[in-house]
């Protein structure tokens, strides 16, 4: 019962319907230029020839806590080709800073970047409403996935179907993603008022 309170206090949004985002499955992904915890400047078109993976995040909502315990994101990221696919997280959380991010990164050990979104702004191009909040964009800049980590919401299943690792390996192997769009789930994105 009090992870329910937690999780309401929290923002916690279930959505019910899938999200109608400007980074729309089928057409280029919006543009951006962050930097990453350690003030590094990532752009998306440094990573054209690549996959990529964004996923918003925020480490104080239950949901990223509960897949960030199980290893979801890390496991996910170890069964695609490095030299294929870079998994980037996004955190549009407004009061979020980069030491936050970086003292979350080393305590949950995972290797790729936290970029800084805390204007939203980027987060607001892609039409980001949860956390985690899901994008496969494919090596021509293409959005081909957009949706939940996995159809398992409430961390109930012993095997979810994982969404994003479906969407890369259609990806990856030139197939149509089976399922483009799933809702996301999640708490709702902290964006500046």
């Amino acid at each position: 019962m009090k992870q329910v309170f937690t999780a309401l206090a929290l923002g916690t949004l279930f959505v019910g319907a899938p999200a109608l985002a400007d980074a729309e499955v089928g057409k280029p992904a919006p543009t951006f230029t962050l930097k990453d915890e350690s003030g590094k400047e990532h752009t998306l078109a440094q990573y054209k020839g690549k996959v990529v993976v964004l996923e918003w995040t925020n480490p104080e909502c239950p949901f990223v806590q509960r897949h960030y315990k199980n290893d979801t994101m890390v496991t996910t990221l170890k069964g695609f080709d490095a030299k294929k696919v870079v998994w980037l997280a996004v955190d549009s959380t407004a009061h979020n800073t980069p030491e936050k991010s970086a003292a979350w990164k080393k305590d949950e050990g995972f290797p790729y970047p936290v970029l800084q979104d805390a204007s939203g702004t980027v987060g607001k191009s892609y039409g980001a409403k949860t956390t985690p909040h899901m994008y496969v964009i494919d090596e021509q800049g293409v959005v081909r996935y957009a949706g939940a980590i996995d159809d398992d919401p409430r961390g109930k299943n012993a095997k979810p179907a994982n969404h994003v690792k479906t969407a890369v390996d259609a990806v990856v192997g030139g197939q149509q993603v089976p399922a483009s769009t799933t809702t996301p789930y999640g708490c709702s994105v902290k964006y500046k008022s």
